[in-house]
């Protein structure tokens, strides 16, 4: 799928591609193409003399294939974007970035919320937007953005799952859901810290290479430290991501030893009516249920009194709650 941007009025308009035709009769400023077929790939290169990376090539993450200069004189970029799923676990998708002809062109495989944000923003926010390098900006600033909020979302998270280990009752059921929340969380934060070291180097990048104007200059000086400000709570959730997988095993062990600690009672208790019974069993000479009037009575009262006594002095030390 091709996406083809243009500035008009000092807003980033959407035009309908759906021919070769379409695509020469534009003066584009954004390129964007979505798991394009080989058709828009002809058609791109056909319009823009622009070679589009393959799959393969996108998905190279080698240091020397980050960024380079081809031989026309195009610049290419690989970078990194967090990509967070409903139903399962986050992301990260790359982005080949191609600039060239003062035209930004972008080829990724899955459809990203950060593409998404700065297309709506631009279209209501006049004057944001002046040329290719201001939508490529654009796109990581928001990115930064859109980490921030995830962030706040594991926050929201942790806290619900630290209400859980810290109640009164904590039961194995209830461990296991806080385990599995804690894992989902740690999975994305560590995510999001490779997502903003990733950006991190592309704007730096930006930045040596002298490709930016003054203001583009500054803005991309604040997007590296709007990054740096992720950084401490990345670090803070990692920490406490730690607390509470311990804090969890510790209840686990804890349960564990309780139902040790009942086993162990149990067999303890049941040991002396057990000698009771074998005595009585192994002793042919006398037995007291045959010899005596109430020897029948008197053994089962031994046996039952032998089974409660050691319950009752557990519970009074204590070992029973």
């Amino acid at each position: 799928m091709i996406n083809v941007f243009v500035l008009q009025n000092g807003r980033l308009n959407q035009v309908p591609i759906a021919s070769r035709a379409d695509l020469e009769n534009v003066a584009p400023v954004w390129v964007d193409l979505t798991d394009p077929t080989d058709e828009e790939r002809a058609w791109v290169k056909a319009t823009y003399d622009v070679v589009l990376p393959g799959e393969d090539e996108v998905s190279d993450i080698e240091a020397s294939a980050r960024y380079y200069e081809g031989e026309n004189g195009d610049l290419h970029l690989r970078t990194d974007f967090l990509r967070e799923e409903e139903d399962g676990p986050s992301r990260i998708v790359t982005v080949a970035f191609i600039l060239a002809r003062k035209i930004l062109f972008s080829v990724h495989n899955d459809e990203l919320p950060v593409f998404r944000l700065v297309r709506l923003r631009a279209r209501s926010r006049p004057g944001s937007i002046e040329d290719y390098m201001d939508v490529l900006l654009d796109l990581y600033a928001t990115d930064a953005e859109y980490s921030a909020d995830t962030l706040e979302g594991i926050y929201k998270t942790l806290e619900e799952v630290s209400e859980r280990v810290l109640q009164k009752d904590f039961s194995d059921q209830d461990a296991a859901a806080a385990l599995n929340a804690i894992a989902h969380e740690e999975d994305l934060n560590g995510r999001i810290r490779r997502n903003m070291m990733d950006t991190r180097r592309a704007v730096s990048f930006l930045m040596r290479g002298r490709l930016l104007n003054t203001d583009q200059f500054e803005e991309a000086r604040q997007i590296l430290r709007d990054i740096e400000s992720l950084d401490g709570h990345t670090s803070f959730l990692f920490d406490k991501i730690n607390f509470l997988m311990d804090a969890t095993v510790g209840f686990i062990n804890i349960n564990q030893n309780k139902i040790i600690k009942i086993f162990s009672v149990a067999s303890v208790a049941f040991l002396p009516p057990t000698l009771i019974a074998s005595i009585y069993g192994m002793n042919f000479k006398f037995l007291p249920e045959l010899e005596w009037q109430f020897g029948y009575g008197w053994s089962l009262s031994l046996m039952i009194i032998s089974a409660i006594a050691p319950f009752l002095y557990f519970r009074h030390r204590g070992w029973l709650k």
